[in-house]
């Protein structure tokens, strides 16, 4: 399906959360991330692994720009050697399209950045 080619859909506190049913398709067309239930919401996570901490910091900077500019903002944790990523859908305490749209640009940036 190409979900980092897709475009976000607007999402107001009106809209619906996906399904588990969706969730699950919408996961398997994405590499290595996984769902993490925290607090009883939905998200989705992936951890990426770097060869030292500034390309750590230089891809979390990547994520940042890419989410200013869609104005969806991911949690992004930054260790020496790796980065971590998880989206969900603030508004609607879970998933929407959006959340995997955006991980799957996330995966694009770590493959450019990785070349």
């Amino acid at each position: 399906m190409n979900l980092d080619k897709k475009a976000l859909i607007p999402c107001s506190p009106a809209s619906n959360a996906l399904s588990e049913h969706e969730i699950n398709q919408l996961l398997n067309e994405l590499n290595a991330w996984y769902l993490t239930p925290e607090n009883g919401t939905q998200k989705i996570t992936r951890q990426f692994e770097f060869s030292n901490y500034s390309s750590a910091q230089k891809f979390a900077n990547a994520i940042a720009l890419l989410a200013e500019q869609a104005n969806h903002h991911p949690r992004v944790c930054i260790e020496w050697g790796k980065a971590t990523v998880s989206w969900w859908t603030h508004i609607l305490n879970g998933l929407f399209i959006n959340d995997f749209i955006m991980a799957a640009r996330c995966d694009i940036i770590f493959s450019e950045l990785k070349k």
